[in-house]
């Protein structure tokens, strides 16, 4: 039997669907009496079918494209149809909207590159060899090929991502960037199955900011220089405003809010006040967008000067920036750090160039977390319940978030679990074995007895973590573990 690699769309396309259809059978579409274990793998199957068929869209799209190109004048298949351009042909046959017409002309254009007048490539007895594609991009377009990836999931990687740019650093040899580019695809491809593809598509875009540094500079500058505040009155008298923040203020607003709505979404700290602060979380009947805007309208009423109490309570918000240590190269003649790599922000891991990073250092300072070989720092043994403050910002400088597989939830929404747990393993209160979940993801851990246990790769010599499922109810047998990825940009090799 043939890999799903080596089959073409249209053979996916059957097999899937016969599966489809025996699952079903001859009646309508009725799932109500599939077992939990069936429901899921008509899923999947259907899932294959669709891939599939995305695939044959995406090349039937893209030759109807190329068949009413504007140069074709009125003999263009879409203008003797009566419309014009093809993807209004496309639409019209199919239903899709403007933008999904043109991902899928996008997807058969990658699949099928063509000459400049518009011929495939492939297969044309005397056409010019094609330059030779990059190894990173040809690992990605086989994945849309063979179905690993869907059209979204290779969209988001291919916009996020962008090309090596290789003329930015001549300093550089020719296939460093591409090699680099060819490794960071590989990290995006093993995480693709369990990332919602707005996820994908950010975590493509912090592969590309760790790889060009000056990339990430000037991007920043070009999005300080698009802020902007526009407000407005509608016919109703309801005032309006759309802004468009710059990478550092946009932060900042972040970490505002998630202040603002922790107490809903975030973890809920034991203190002596623990139980009254969760009854008002609790029974506070705004909306999280109401929330939202009373906050920020808290922040301008009170003003920089204000006791930043009056609109977060007890915990001031602020951005924290985790920067690797290469990246700053001691001082300058004035006394000042000179950072020459870019920072991350600790949720979210978004990039910001050095500049944003020395004024950091210049007016906050830095928390310095020291990592031995072995990648085991700062630990406390049991003498301590709690996970320490460095403690707290080491582990989210190696996880990146909550751990819990295609959890995307930010650091500051997480919790430190003890994978021994400390009361009833005895655990140990040390950074190795403490892990990032967030509140949503450490009550099902504990609630329905998963486990997390740390392994030492022999070859490496470093730590991997594996996400055990509860034994199957009906049989009772162990479930196969899953392994944790770390989601701190750290991940992605830097130029």
């Amino acid at each position: 039997m043939s890999s799903p690699a080596c089959l073409s769309p249209a053979q996916r396309l059957t097999d899937a669907a016969a599966r489809v259809a025996a699952r079903l059978g001859e009646g309508r579409i009725e799932v109500g009496g599939l077992q939990d274990d069936e429901l899921l793998e008509l899923l999947s199957d259907t899932t294959d079918a669709r891939k599939a068929l995305e695939l044959i869209v995406a090349g039937v799209s893209a030759e109807v494209s190329r068949r009413s190109a504007r140069e074709l004048g009125y003999g263009g298949l879409a203008q003797r149809k009566g419309l014009r351009t093809g993807t209004a042909l496309v639409q019209q046959i199919t239903g899709l909207g403007r933008g999904d017409v043109t991902r899928a002309v996008d997807a058969g254009n990658e699949l099928a590159p063509r000459t400049e007048a518009g011929v495939p490539i492939v297969g044309v007895e005397g056409a010019e060899p094609p330059p030779p594609v990059e190894e990173w991009l040809t690992a990605l377009r086989n994945a849309l090929a063979s179905g690993r990836l869907s059209q979204a999931q290779f969209q988001a990687i291919r916009t996020g991502l962008g090309v090596p740019p290789v003329e930015r650093y001549p300093e550089l040899a020719p296939d460093f960037l591409p090699q680099a580019w060819a490794r960071a695809v590989g990290v995006l491809l093993d995480e693709a199955d369990g990332l919602p593809v707005e996820d994908l598509r950010t975590q493509a875009r912090i592969a590309r900011d760790r790889l060009d540094p000056v990339g990430v500079t000037i991007r920043f500058e070009e999005r300080f220089a698009a802020r902007s505040l526009r407000a407005w009155m509608d016919a109703d008298g309801q005032r309006h405003a759309h802004i468009l923040f710059d990478d550092e203020a946009g932060a900042w607003v972040d970490a505002l809010l998630q202040a603002a709505l922790r107490p809903r979404r975030g973890p809920r700290f034991v203190g002596s006040d623990a139980a009254e602060k969760a009854h008002s979380a609790d029974t506070d009947e705004r909306t999280n967008e109401q929330l939202q805007y009373d906050t920020i309208i808290a922040v301008l009423r009170t003003g920089a000067n204000a006791d930043p109490q009056q609109a977060f309570g007890d915990r001031q918000p602020g951005v924290r920036i985790v920067v690797e240590a290469a990246a700053v190269s001691g001082r300058d003649e004035r006394g000042a750090m000179q950072v020459f790599g870019v920072g991350h922000t600790e949720d979210g891991g978004h990039a910001l160039p050095g500049g944003v990073v020395e004024a950091h250092l210049c007016d906050a300072g830095a928390i310095p977390v020291i990592w031995s070989a072995e990648d085991r720092p700062l630990d406390v043994g049991r003498e301590l319940r709690l996970f320490t403050r460095k403690q707290r910002i080491a582990i989210a400088a190696r996880d990146g978030g909550c751990m819990w597989p295609s959890c995307g939830a930010p650091i500051s929404q997480c919790e430190y679990h003890h994978i021994d747990h400390w009361w009833e393993h005895h655990g140990r209160t040390d950074v190795d074995d403490g892990i990032a979940l967030c509140r949503n993801c450490h009550l099902r851990l504990h609630n329905q007895r998963w486990r997390i246990t740390r392994q030492r790769d022999p070859v490496t010599n470093r730590d991997t973590y594996w996400l055990h499922p509860p034994p199957d109810p009906a049989t009772g047998e162990l479930v196969e573990p899953t392994e944790l990825r770390s989601k701190a940009p750290h991940r992605f090799a830097a130029a």
